[in-house]
């Protein structure tokens, strides 16, 4: 049977996004896996701070899903984070919309996806061990898991993440993301506003019960709150 995708194993990589990108070959799904990981990024442009030991691991191919479905696909990838982790760690995690991963109120992991001339490249980036963790930041495990775990986490990740896209656009999973959502029912604020987050549409949208009704938050920042310390100057 001919493999899904190549593997590329690196030491220390600046970005493994980048990584991914150069080497895609049209004929040839590549997944890069890094140790370390230099200058890489993180959502909204943020810098990924490097823990003690990490999974740094990213895919680029060619979705054959329609365009305007791409924005379903950092969901897809959190899901399958989720799973990977679950399957390998026995961690259950949750997710923040849209592509965060959550133990509890800290973040144990991410994921990025660009996208431009018909390829995605989608990034994870999961913490294994961090004895000193940054604030809200957090780790699978308390001990090292050894220099092999990153490996076999992010070809689990790929392999789940493969298969959700080889289903239809609209069959990849979005209920089972929407149970594992920790963003549904908490007080949120975005760019715009602030109100209660109440669901995740069909296209990926973050739909947030305000004043005015229900809208949907497509892209962007959107903090979590507990109700007391929501703004009250931007509950529209």
């Amino acid at each position: 049977m001919a493999t899904r995708y190549a593997v590329v194993e690196l030491e220390s990589a600046e970005s493994t996004q980048d990584e991914a990108r150069d080497r895609y070959d049209r004929l040839d799904t590549v997944l890069v896996i890094a140790r370390h990981q230099t200058a890489g990024r993180g959502r909204l442009g943020r810098d990924w701070l490097e823990p003690d030991r990490a999974m740094f691991a990213s895919i680029a191919f060619e979705p054959d899903w329609p365009i305007e479905t791409w924005s379903l696909i950092p969901l897809v990838a959190g899901l399958a984070a989720r799973s990977a982790i679950s399957a390998l760690s026995g961690v259950t995690v949750g997710l923040r919309w849209p592509n965060d991963l959550m133990v509890g109120e800290g973040k144990v992991g991410g994921v990025l996806v660009e996208s431009g001339d018909g390829i995605v490249v989608a990034g994870c980036g999961i913490n294994l061990l961090w004895t000193t963790p940054i604030v809200d930041g957090d780790a699978l495990y308390q001990t090292d898991p050894g220099s092999g775990t990153g490996v076999e986490l992010a070809t689990a990740w790929a392999d789940r993440f493969l298969d959700h896209m080889a289903c239809p656009a609209g069959d990849w999973g979005i209920e089972n993301y929407r149970d594992a959502c920790h963003t549904i029912g908490r007080s949120v604020s975005y760019a715009d506003g602030s109100g209660i987050a109440v669901g995740v549409s069909d296209e990926g949208s973050l739909l947030v019960e305000t004043a005015g009704g229900v809208i949907a938050v497509h892209s962007g920042e959107v903090r979590l709150h507990d109700r007391a310390t929501l703004p009250t100057d931007r509950r529209n």
